[in-house]
């Protein structure tokens, strides 16, 4: 068998949540199946690192794709013409971007569309794209996967798609994420905060993680005069005007701490360290730092919509992400009920148990032999 895969998010020291999925699944996958030639097809020079079994052959086709018209040359034009020389029994795309009208099966993981919903939340001419692409992508597929229960339901229903189509492949958890000793608590703590607790976001910023009102929260939790700093940890997306908005609003700013793109160990450790994980997105297909958390043995709060609940389960407190003063209430219980962060906790500890990337390998090689083998 031989199955192409679109790999152009393994970038090295710049894996985002997608790019983690696609490694974590793909390394185990390329281990597990030794007689299966797996095509890596990326469109500009890769690191080594990730070409992790002799069965793996990597090929870089331009150009290099990191812009909707550049999208539409690398796929439909590129990729197609590599796809058709091959001839693959499947084409794989972890990001859900499909070659429309290549003659071979395809597999994409469409993880959310969140660009349906919230179109402002990427820039115009993306939403035009991706509104107008993803649901040919959708009916093209030989079959789908995604990362929720939620989001089949949005994706069959949004897409009139047979949810019979569609595979559930849940994420799961890197393995650097682990708890930490209380030493190793207050040096974090030491070089961040000044030695005080403090709530943290891991993740990009980005419009649809609804920063600005997380701020706005942090500062309504704030007028109760505790000393609880709120860190954000993660590089800037885009969107930096509302944040700067909501930060000269707000009389705490000095105490909203960003520490920009970190390295796995310095993301662990300031994770671990938390008080609680703050994540109030509008719209979540997924929700990988929510199960990063559990791993480190960090209560969540997090927002009560899309796919957060069925991830969360009841390992955390579930706010409106609209109302920046239910935000603050989670903010208040999390910061005074020392029972209470313990027994989420707790729950964590078992909740992550359904989660690991060992499983979302399995999953979604179940998937690719539904589409060879239907």
């Amino acid at each position: 068998m031989k199955i192409a895969v679109n790999t152009r998010l393994l970038l090295a020291n710049r894996l985002e949540g997608i790019g983690w999925f696609s490694f974590q699944t793909l390394k185990r996958i390329t281990k597990d199946h030794p007689d299966v030639h797996f095509i890596y097809l990326f469109d500009r020079d890769f690191d080594e690192s990730f070409i992790t079994s002799n069965n793996i052959t990597p090929l870089i086709i331009g150009p290099q794709a990191r812009h909707p018209f550049l999208y539409y040359a690398w796929f439909q034009w590129s990729v197609k013409q590599t796809l058709n020389r091959l001839k693959p029994d499947l084409f794989l795309s972890p990001d859900g971007f499909l070659s429309l009208g290549a003659k071979t099966r395809q597999l994409p993981v469409i993880h959310d569309i969140n660009f349906h919903h919230f179109p402002q939340d990427v820039s115009r001419l993306s939403a035009r794209y991706y509104n107008y692409f993803f649901p040919k992508y959708a009916r093209a597929a030989t079959r789908i996967a995604t990362v929720s229960e939620y989001s089949k339901q949005d994706i069959a229903k949004t897409y009139g798609v047979n949810p019979a189509k569609i595979d559930v492949v849940y994420n799961g958890i890197n393995e650097f994420f682990q708890p930490l000793d209380t030493n190793s608590k207050n040096a974090v703590k030491q070089k961040w905060t000044q030695g005080q607790d403090y709530f943290v976001y891991v993740g990009s910023l980005h419009p649809r993680k609804n920063i600005p009102n997380l701020i706005r929260g942090f500062n309504a939790f704030k007028r109760n005069g505790s000393p609880i700093k709120l860190v954000l940890a993660g590089p800037l997306f885009w969107g930096k005007e509302e944040i700067d908005a909501a930060l000269n609003a707000s009389i705490y700013k000095n105490d909203v701490i960003f520490t920009g793109r970190l390295n796995n160990e310095e993301l662990n450790a300031v994770l671990a360290s938390a008080l609680a994980m703050t994540m109030v997105p509008r719209y979540e297909g997924f929700g990988i730092p929510v199960v990063e958390a559990m791993q480190a043995g960090v209560p969540v709060i997090y927002s009560n919509v899309s796919s957060l609940p069925e991830v969360a389960g009841d390992a955390g407190i579930a706010v409106n992400q609209n109302d920046p003063s239910d935000i603050a209430r989670a903010m208040l219980q999390m910061a005074g009920d020392e029972t209470l962060r313990r027994t989420c906790i707790e729950k964590g500890l078992v909740q992550k148990q359904k989660f690991s990337w060992d499983k979302s390998a399995h999953l979604l090689w179940k998937s690719i032999e539904k589409c060879v083998h239907p």
